[in-house]
């Protein structure tokens, strides 16, 4: 019961669109804000992490309709404990590797407290003013009248077939628990290209965060989802 509502698992979602860009970060300021939950960082270069930034606009859901935007680390499996970059790039290449969803502004009270209920997601409320219909999309995310960042992504070459893994593993951290859940994704029409972005930060300490990571100018790959359902499953502490 969330808010004197029953949710029934799994949590559908029918109908949402989506952008996102993937940053290349060094590994030292990025596992130092993920330490705590136990997990551990991905390598796609020596040294090197993956940071992605993502809008949604869940349009259809059982949570409602509602903006989001994600701060994620793709982080290996937590049963396993260290490893090489070789193992993690074959990790990444058949879609093993996780997705820690470190900070989740929303801008809807029922599905932050379900996110926080059920699934331990960091949802706070925030305000959005986002485009995810023109050519060119763009969004942007305040929390108390400041801005915490604004994301441009520029068309890309459409991506054949479904575009992107069927099935990922969700890991959130909150109140001290760290959580798995699964998560599966069937997208269609997307778009991808390397680069393709433009983002800008602002003065919120979410934004403050992100400076502190070293994001680069050039994003390593950019994709929009105009068409996206998903299921969300139970979570587990690990």
């Amino acid at each position: 019961m969330i808010s004197g509502t029953p949710i029934e698992m799994p949590v559908r979602i029918r109908t949402a669109t989506a952008f996102m860009a993937m940053y290349s970060v060094p590994a030292a300021p990025a596992r130092a804000l993920i330490d705590h939950t136990g997990l551990e960082l991905l390598h796609h270069r020596p040294g090197r992490g993956i940071c992605i930034l993502v809008f949604v606009d869940y349009v259809d859901g059982d949570l409602g309709p509602y903006n989001e935007f994600g701060v994620c680390f793709l982080v290996r499996d937590h049963r396993r404990r260290g490893g090489t970059m070789l193992q993690d790039l074959r990790e990444l290449a058949r879609g093993g590797a996780g997705a820690l969803i470190h900070q989740l502004p929303v801008d809807g009270e029922f599905t932050l407290a379900a996110g926080r209920g059920i699934w331990g997601f960091p949802k706070i409320l925030a305000d959005f003013d986002a485009d995810h219909a023109g050519a060119v999309k763009r969004a942007s995310v305040s929390r108390d009248g400041q801005l915490i960042a604004e994301l441009l992504v520029r068309p890309g070459l459409a991506v054949p077939g479904r575009g992107a893994a069927a099935s990922v593993t969700a890991y959130s951290h909150l109140d001290g628990i760290t959580r798995r859940t699964g998560w599966a994704m069937n997208p269609a029409g997307v778009r991808s290209r390397v680069g393709g972005a433009t983002l800008r930060l602002g003065t919120h300490p979410i934004a403050g965060e992100l400076r502190a990571l070293g994001l680069p100018r050039r994003a390593l790959l950019t994709s929009s989802i105009p068409r996206l359902q998903m299921t969300f499953g139970d979570a587990e502490p690990i």
